[in-house]
């Protein structure tokens, strides 16, 4: 088998020029000029710096606005937050990272954060880990470096990947929760009769529906399998994979119709509603989209078992930090605020604020987590494995390909749609993989 370093160096060197099919011209917020191509000056440990965000929902924004507060309480670094939509800054990211971005910005572990690292986008903060190492455990370092071993990642939290629901609405109807897909299944058919939608369902957005595939392709192939799907060390055309959109055939009369047309915010508000019975997302989503009042009645369970082999043992666990974007100005400022970040008191701060997702800090004291954050920490931990996403897994131009594919099978799920995405994935792959 290739080695997967080797393989994934080989994809980034032939990508490096097709990145810009991640988004062309840059709409996110950005400062100074840089117009010979050269790094910005480091600056003094004390001057001003910006923060590009994507963290633009209101939850999330006022969390992150608190974080970076307390930063400049902590460092005396007077700290301005850029906020872009969240699709907008990752669809504009290659762009935003060769302009003029910002000293810090919001980005994500595994793949993504590798592909920009190794076109030279990012800088390195080993000396930042020199001082904040032992505030993090063997996955989050891992998760935080490229594939040339430097650090390039501060992680702040992570969250899961679960079937969410409301607790009143399974108490009503006398719902049990489900651990098998037979279970799930017939559940699905109940709500269905009941008058609810049984599963909330938005792709607009175009990534939501990833996480469905990741998750049937885990349940059923397992972990391995699935991380070498990601890096094309197997076929998109394998049976395994057309296994997986089988299983998911089985699923899409039970979930909301026109998905294509709906954002996941839409999507949440339908569960919070009680509108729909379930909802398949990320907690950092659906919980931070629940009014307060509401999120008492908000309870989760791991996607059911389909096969005996795999259980519940893996899910989607993405990790989210910050990177220091190369052509950043005040670059001694921003490691100052990185090394802040890297602290347990530091997410202890903004966990203060953020009530649906988990801190990495060892150390860390969380006395204001809820009932959905004491659970996630739990089912994470239960996991023999987590993923990062599919758009953080593979390399950028596969996940938007696939992004384009699974909207055509949402839109016909027939057995033909299946075998002709499944042949355009593998065609696109051995391009992309290749170059």
């Amino acid at each position: 088998m290739t080695d997967a370093r080797l393989s994934r160096r080989s994809a980034l060197k032939g990508l490096a020029a097709a990145s810009a099919l991640l988004g062309a011209p840059t709409f996110l917020a950005a400062c100074g000029d840089d117009d010979d191509g050269k790094a910005p000056d480091s600056g003094a440990p004390t001057d001003p710096i910006t923060f590009g965000s994507n963290y633009s929902d209101d939850a999330t924004k006022q969390a992150f606005a608190a974080l970076c507060a307390a930063a400049t309480s902590a460092t005396k670094v007077p700290i301005t937050v850029n906020t872009t939509d969240h699709n907008t800054f990752q669809n504009n990211i290659s762009s935003y990272l060769q302009g003029t971005p910002d000293s810090l910005a919001t980005w994500f572990a595994g793949y993504r954060l590798q592909f920009f690292a190794a076109q030279g986008l990012l800088t390195p903060i080993d000396d930042v880990w020199e001082k904040i190492g032992g505030t993090f455990n063997d996955a989050a370092r891992s998760l935080s470096k490229g594939i040339d071993g430097h650090y390039y990642l501060v992680p702040l939290y992570n969250y899961p990947w679960v079937v969410f629901y409301n607790k009143s609405v399974f108490a009503a109807k006398g719902y049990q929760v489900p651990t098998t897909w037979d279970a799930f299944i017939a559940l699905c058919q109940k709500m269905k009769t009941d008058g609810l939608v049984p599963i909330a369902f938005a792709e607009k957005d175009g990534w939501p529906a990833l996480g469905t595939f990741d998750i049937l392709n885990l349940r059923i192939n397992g972990y391995d399998f699935h991380m070498r799907l990601m890096k094309h060390e197997v076929p998109w055309t394998d049976p395994k994979v057309a296994a997986v959109f089988d299983q998911w055939r089985q699923l899409m009369p039970y979930v909301q119709n026109g998905a294509n047309g709906r954002t996941w915010q839409d999507a949440a508000k339908a569960l919070e509603n009680k509108q729909a019975g379930m909802m398949f997302q990320g907690s950092n989503q659906v919980a931070a989209n629940y009014s307060p009042a509401n999120l008492a009645d908000l309870d989760f369970f791991p996607y059911p078992a389909i096969n005996p082999e795999h259980g519940q043992y893996y899910m989607d666990a993405p990790t989210d930090g910050f990177i220091l974007p190369k052509k950043g100005r005040n670059s001694a400022a921003a490691k100052v605020v990185l090394q802040y970040i890297g602290t347990p008191e530091a997410e202890t701060s903004f966990l203060q604020n953020d009530h649906w997702d988990v801190g990495l800090a060892n150390g860390l004291v969380a006395p204001t987590y809820n009932e959905i954050q004491k659970k996630s920490v739990a089912e994470i931990a239960k996991c023999k494995n987590v993923s990062q996403f599919m758009d953080r897994d593979t390399v950028p131009d596969m996940a938007t390909a696939m992004i384009k594919l699974i909207q055509t099978f949402i839109d016909d799920p027939s057995p033909g749609t299946v075998t002709s995405i499944l042949k355009s994935a593998e065609d696109q792959a051995k391009t992309i993989f290749t170059k």
